[in-house]
């Protein structure tokens, strides 16, 4: 890249960063607010309090797909602005909420929004950093602000409630996301359209199939596996995830091209996206429940205790952009999972009072799993040159499928227990990282 345009490009990236960082941290962002959402609600259930998570983690990953393709159709930059938009207005359909549903609701419509910004943002960044290695950078960039965003949502949330009211949590986008709108309209160029066709049929039976079997995952959780409703929405999410599979095989233009799948590096990053966002949501969402439960802290006190969390997360996610630039993407990506790996049986063999010290020292080194993100990210993105929409959808359906399930299955649970499937999920993300094929 040349010095004329590095300049242009960076302020672009910048204004690419600064949506995608409000998005990823919404994911989060609500964890510690969830005890006082819900006094103020009267719905103390961790059932609805996981909803008020998942309901925008679902949505997010259900549309992550047809907005990717329609990215490539329409434009990546005009979906982006689009996207940004649907969540401000969404955002103070949150802060202006008056009951659980109604909040809920919101949350849904902030993950269609962001389900549009998510894979625009990836390929705005492929368009303005055509070189492989800047892109790498480019990407650490963007990987850093997911890791910042993921890690110091539950912080700030904390904050949020501790000093002021929750729903300043949702509040703030709505400056955020001006500014992004602003500084896309400036600095960002629009990349090549292609022709593609949109795959209704495929985006209503993936959405019913990853919602009913997410409500399967919270539904066992408060009323046991083998209850009738469980059973019931596992088993709709399994037909209605059969017909999707069956759709996308018939279909001219699948929102889901099963010919991708079989493109070994690809494969490898979508499949290591799933598992991480499993991991990390869960344990998040674990964690912040935790904090505030079993060791009795203020949401302020719980927020400032994941600081070291956070700094580590952010901190290696930005690193990792420039290992991957020099060594490839498997480096970061084993040494995030055996980062994980460990800091997981650390928290699973946390003692039950308020062991601080050991806390701190587990999160920082399960905070360097974040090494692992844009990493993924550039294996992915290189994988499917020319369709830098859907290689960014199919990545990120991927991990926030991963994510909602990881809130659902392992969010409900203490970490003496749940951290024993984070650890198992890190297993497989390192031996997924060593099948990458090494690029010439």
């Amino acid at each position: 890249m040349t010095t004329e345009t590095r300049a242009p490009a960076k302020l672009a990236l910048s204004a690419v960063c600064l949506g995608f960082l409000m998005i990823t941290l919404d994911a989060t962002i609500v964890n510690l607010a969830l005890p006082a959402i819900g006094a103020d609600f009267g719905e103390p259930s961790v059932a609805a309090l996981q909803w008020v998570v998942d309901a925008y983690t679902v949505t997010l990953a259900a549309f992550l797909l047809t907005w990717g393709a329609a990215g490539d159709r329409w434009g990546s930059r005009r979906v982006f602005e689009a996207g940004v938009a649907v969540f401000v207005v969404a955002s103070i359909g949150c802060a202006l909420a008056q009951d659980t549903s109604w909040l809920i609701a919101a949350r849904a419509v902030q993950g269609a929004g962001a389900g549009a910004l998510l894979p625009s943002s990836l390929a705005l960044i492929a368009h303005q950093f055509p070189d492989p290695r800047e892109r790498a950078r480019a990407l650490g960039v963007w990987g850093g602000m997911s890791g910042v965003g993921l890690a110091a949502g539950p912080v700030l949330g904390g904050l949020a409630v501790g000093l002021a009211d929750w729903r300043l949590v949702f509040a703030v986008n709505v400056p955020v996301g001006i500014v992004a709108i602003v500084l896309t309209r400036r600095a960002v160029t629009e990349p090549p359209r292609a022709e593609t066709r949109l795959d209704f049929a495929g985006q209503l039976f993936g959405t019913a199939s990853l919602a009913a079997f997410v409500a399967g995952l919270i539904e066992a959780g408060h009323a046991g596996w083998l209850a009738p409703a469980t059973l019931a929405l596992l088993a709709g999410g399994v037909v209605a995830g059969a017909v999707f599979v069956a759709v996308e095989n018939r279909v001219a233009e699948p929102v889901l091209p099963p010919k991708i799948l079989k493109i070994r590096n690809f494969a490898v990053a979508t499949g290591i996206g799933g598992l991480f966002n499993f991991c990390l949501y869960g344990t998040l969402f674990c964690l912040a429940l935790f904090l505030q439960r079993a060791w009795s802290l203020g949401a302020l006190a719980a927020g400032l205790a994941l600081v070291p969390l956070t700094l580590a997360v952010g901190l290696n996610a930005f690193f990792s952009g420039r290992l991957t630039g020099r060594f490839g993407p498997r480096v970061p990506m084993v040494a995030g999972a055996l980062a994980g790996l460990a800091g997981a049986i650390g928290f699973a063999l946390l003692p039950a009072d308020r062991a601080l010290v050991p806390f701190v020292v587990v999160s920082v080194v399960f905070g360097c799993c974040s090494l692992a993100m844009p990493a993924m990210t550039s294996l992915a993105m290189n994988s499917l040159p020319g369709k830098a929409g859907l290689a960014a959808g199919v990545l990120n359906a991927s991990r926030q499928t991963g994510g909602a399930i990881g809130v659902a299955l392992v969010g409900a649970l203490l970490p003496a227990t749940g951290m024993w499937l984070v650890a198992g999920g890190y297993a497989l993300v390192a031996g997924l990282a060593f099948a990458e094929r090494q690029s010439s």
